[in-house]
C-alpha cells in the first residue's frame, strides 16, 4: 500500500469547488493586495482563536520577525527559544537583531521545558519564545508566570498548532503575541505561503500591521521603518474556506492519531498531558535505531519525515553559537525521531497499515 506523508493535493480535491470560486471572487473583485478577503478571514481566525486581533503577513517567519519586533525586541536584546524547534524560530531572533538563547525541551512532550528557563534569563533577556511543537501546547502557564515575574514579553511560535487546545482553551491568545504560519503542509495551509499574528494587545496589533506595510497608514506616510509582508487576498480566500472545515479536518487527524497510539502503546507513541487537546500536526515516534526503521517502511511504501534532522545549533548558519554538547537532549531527539504519515486525507484503513509495518519492522517479522 503506498502511504504519501501528507498529500496536500486532497485537500484542494475536496473542497474543489468552494476554492474555485473564492478565488475566482478574488479575481473579478480587481483587488489584489490586502482588502476585504483579507479583513474577512482576519477577522474569522481572530474569533477562531478567540484573540482580540489578527493581522496577515506574507509567511510564517514574517509573523515571528514582526511579533517580535512589535513587543519591543531590539538589537542585543537576548530572546529564550527552543532548542529543539524549526530553524525559522530563531532565525526571526536574528532577523530582529537579537540573541536566541536555547533552552532545552521536556524530555516527554519535546516542548521547551518551563523549569529550565529562569536559569536563562539575564539582565538582556527581553521575551521568551516557545514552540507549540508537533501541534501540541507548550505548558503555557508556568511559561507565562515566569515572562510576567521577570518583566518579559510571551511570544508564541503557533505554526504547526492551528486548533490545538491549552487547557479547554485555544492556542492564540495566551501570549502578548503570537505567530502563525500558513505553508500548504499545516493544518490550516494555503496554496502558497502566508502567516499571521494574533494578539489581544490593540497596540501590539498596530505595530504588526504598520510593520508589514512600509510602517504606513495611510498612502505614503511612514511612521516606522516597515517591511512589506501582507497575506495575500487569494491565499486569504482560500484559507476562509479551509477554517470552515478545520475542526473537521483536525478530528480526523486525532482519529489516525488514536490509530497509531493505540497500535504502538508499548513502543513509546507521544506523550500528551491531561491539559493538551494536540492538532496532530505530526506524529512523532522515537526509534533507537530510526534510520533503519524509514527504511523498511519505505520499503513497504510508506513515506516518512523527521522533523528535524539537523538541530539548530548545529548548523551553519548558527555555527560557534552554543558550546558543543551542551544541549544534549536536542541532539539525542534528532538522532531517534521519526514523523510517521499524517494528516485529515489519510484514510483510517492507511493508519492502521502504517502501524502494522512499523510493530513488523520493530519486532524483526516481514
Amino acid at each position: 500500500m503506498k502511504v504519501l506523508f501528507l498529500d496536500v493535493r486532497a485537500g484542494y480535491e475536496e473542497l474543489r469547488e468552494e476554492i474555485d470560486q473564492a478565488i475566482a471572487r478574488v479575481l473579478n473583485s480587481g483587488r489584489y493586495i490586502l482588502g476585504e478577503e483579507v479583513e474577512a478571514f482576519e477577522a474569522q481566525f481572530a474569533a477562531f482563536c478567540g484573540a482580540g486581533h489578527c493581522i496577515g503577513t506574507g509567511n510564517g517567519l514574517d509573523a515571528l520577525h514582526l511579533a517580535l519586533l512589535a513587543v519591543g525586541v531590539e538589537p542585543g536584546d537576548e530572546v529564550i527559544v527552543p532548542s529543539n524547534t524549526f530553524i525559522a524560530t530563531w532565525l526571526a531572533v536574528s532577523y530582529a537583531g537579537a540573541v536566541p538563547v536555547p533552552v532545552e525541551p521536556d524530555k516527554a512532550t519535546h516542548n521547551l521545558d518551563p523549569s529550565l528557563l529562569e536559569a536563562a534569563i539575564s539582565p538582556r533577556t527581553r521575551a521568551i519564545l516557545p514552540t507549540h511543537l508537533y501541534g501540541q501546547a507548550a505548558d503555557l502557564d508556568p511559561l507565562l508566570d515566569i515572562a510576567r515575574r521577570h518583566g518579559l514579553k510571551l511570544v508564541e511560535d503557533a505554526a504547526q498548532a492551528h486548533g490545538a487546545e491549552y487547557k479547554g482553551r485555544r492556542v492564540g491568545s495566551h501570549g502578548d503575541a503570537i505567530a502563525w504560519s500558513f505553508y500548504p503542509g499545516k493544518n490550516l495551509g494555503a496554496l502558497g505561503d502566508g502567516g499571521a499574528v494574533t494578539t489581544n494587545d490593540p497596540e501590539i496589533a498596530e505595530r504588526v500591521r504598520l510593520l508589514g506595510n512600509y510602517g504606513s497608514s495611510r498612502k505614503y506616510v511612514h511612521d516606522l521603518r516597515g517591511f512589506n509582508s501582507r497575506l495575500d487576498p487569494i491565499q486569504a480566500a482560500v484559507l476562509a474556506v479551509k477554517l470552515r472545515h478545520l475542526e473537521d479536518w483536525n478530528s480526523r487527524r486525532s482519529e489516525r492519531a488514536q490509530v497509531y497510539s493505540t497500535a504502538l502503546a508499548e513502543h513509546g507513541p507521544p506523550t500528551v498531558p491531561d491539559w493538551a487537546k494536540p492538532s496532530w500536526h505530526l506524529y512523532v515516534i522515537q526509534s533507537d535505531d530510526r534510520d533503519r526503521l524509514a527504511g523498511k517502511l519505505r520499503d513497504d511504501g510508506i513515506e516518512t519525515l523527521i522533523h528535524y534532522p539537523i538541530p539548530p545549533h548545529r548548523q551553519q548558519a548558527y555555527s560557534g553559537s552554543v558550546t558543543d554538547g551542551s544541549l544534549p537532549i536536542a541532539d539525542r531527539l534528532a538522532s531517534r525521531i521519526l514523523s510517521l504519515p499524517m494528516g485529515p486525507h489519510l484514510t483510517l484503513e492507511q493508519s492502521e497499515w502504517v502501524a502494522d509495518r512499523v510493530l513488523a519492522a520493530t519486532s524483526g517479522r516481514s
